[in-house]
């Protein structure tokens, strides 16, 4: 039998800030996809304005969140949780149709020693509520900064080998 609903895989950038690290993660995340064969959209939430659900959020869901089955989301931590930005597209998304019975993987970004696991804890919660099915390997990336070459890439083979490994688990799961 022809599966009905093919993959649909959709990496979201979990912040607003212009120039962050997350979005770099996400970038270098869809290399390695690439690389494996998966093609993945990504969204930035950069720039989208997130006081009400406007045009550009509206063709968002469309376009690519209504038709994603699994989402791959990198975010940083802020206070101790994930942006507010991100809690924004989710408040303002149609929930049945973008969410509902879909996968999310989880991956935490930080400059500080906890890769974001409270956030990733946090967003965990609400997703779940929202009947997304979370990966259990959540990959907590801490010293991001320090972690980057020049260029905004990860070099570091340690934690390069935990995101291929988190990617490959995703494309399984």
């Amino acid at each position: 039998m022809p599966n009905l609903y093919p993959m649909r895989y959709t990496i979201i950038s979990g912040t607003d800030r212009a120039g962050s690290n997350t979005l770099r993660v996400a970038r270098q995340m869809g290399d390695m996809l690439e690389a494996k064969g998966v093609a993945a959209s990504l969204v930035s939430l950069e720039g989208i304005g997130l006081d009400r659900k406007s045009e550009v959020l509206v063709g968002l869901e469309e376009e690519i969140l209504i038709p994603t089955t699994h989402f791959l989301i990198v975010t940083p931590e802020y206070n101790g949780s994930f942006p507010g930005c991100l809690k924004t597209v989710i408040d303002l998304s149609d929930i049945r149709r973008v969410w509902w019975g879909k996968k999310a993987m989880l991956t935490g970004v930080s400059t500080g020693r906890a890769g974001n696991l409270r956030g990733m804890e946090h967003l965990t919660g609400i997703l779940n509520y929202l009947k997304v099915t979370v990966h259990p390997n959540r990959l907590p990336i801490s010293v991001i900064d320090k972690l980057m070459d020049a260029g905004g890439r990860i070099r570091d083979e340690a934690t390069l080998a935990a995101l291929n490994a988190q990617l490959d688990e995703f494309l399984r799961f």
